[in-house]
């Protein structure tokens, strides 16, 4: 039976109050409700398409809080479960955060676990892409090996032991960039599935293919028997 109290609360408080009003109270939260630590509002949208809308999908910004997540393992899956941890400890309920690496071979895998902050630059979102993407492409510049891969791991931490799935996608990276959608490498990276850019597909298209799309589809799985 639904508790009136808590319905009444949920009514009448921004979200960020709501959820430390559950905490202080030890209320329970509603199982359908999950946390993204992330502020990327792209992949957000992304990830609630590849979940589905039986959830309440709730990004960082939306619970009020718009500080920077910590976020200084050396491997993908340490940055992953540091993000989910560090969202659940604010707000105290079911929390999963990703990390994502490009690994070109040429490169010796990198930019790998730094694949976000490649070219060591400050600024929006699509200004550190863009340079990431020409620091790139200028790496490469005159390299005939040009496979890559993105690899993505999804940690979900709800208090109990984190839980961890990865998705990857085999591909190359182009000589300059191709189309205008995605985000981060997606202009100059080709998955072997395709000959097109991740930038140049639909999100649907890129969804069915994407590191991201295989590893959320794994998350999904296990949010079936979440809490049942």
């Amino acid at each position: 039976m639904q508790n009136p109290l808590r319905t009444f609360f949920a009514q009448i408080l921004p979200t960020p109050f709501f959820f430390l009003y559950l905490r202080l109270f030890n209320i329970s939260h509603d199982m359908s409700t999950l946390l993204f630590a992330s502020h990327n509002k792209h992949k957000i949208e992304e990830i609630r398409a590849m979940i589905g809308r039986d959830y309440d999908l709730k990004g960082l910004q939306d619970m009020g809080f718009l500080g920077e997540v910590p976020e200084d393992c050396d491997t993908l899956e340490g940055n992953a479960e540091q993000k989910a941890r560090y969202a659940y400890g604010l707000f105290g309920v079911p929390c999963f955060a990703d990390d994502t690496g490009l690994e070109v071979d040429a490169l010796g895998g990198a930019p790998g676990v730094y694949s976000a902050r490649y070219a060591g630059v400050e600024g929006t979102i699509a200004q550190c892409s863009e340079a990431n993407m020409q620091k790139l492409l200028a790496c490469l510049e005159g390299v005939d090996n040009r496979r890559a891969r993105f690899r993505t791991i999804v940690c979900f931490f709800d208090g109990t032991a984190p839980l961890f799935f990865e998705g990857r996608v085999e591909g190359c990276i182009t000589t300059e960039k191709h189309g205008t959608g995605g985000f981060g490498y997606d202009p100059v990276f080709m998955p072997e599935e395709s000959g097109r850019t991740f930038a140049e597909m639909s999100l649907d298209e890129k969804n069915r293919i994407s590191h991201r799309a295989r590893a959320f589809a794994r998350f999904r799985q296990f949010l079936g028997t979440y809490g049942k």
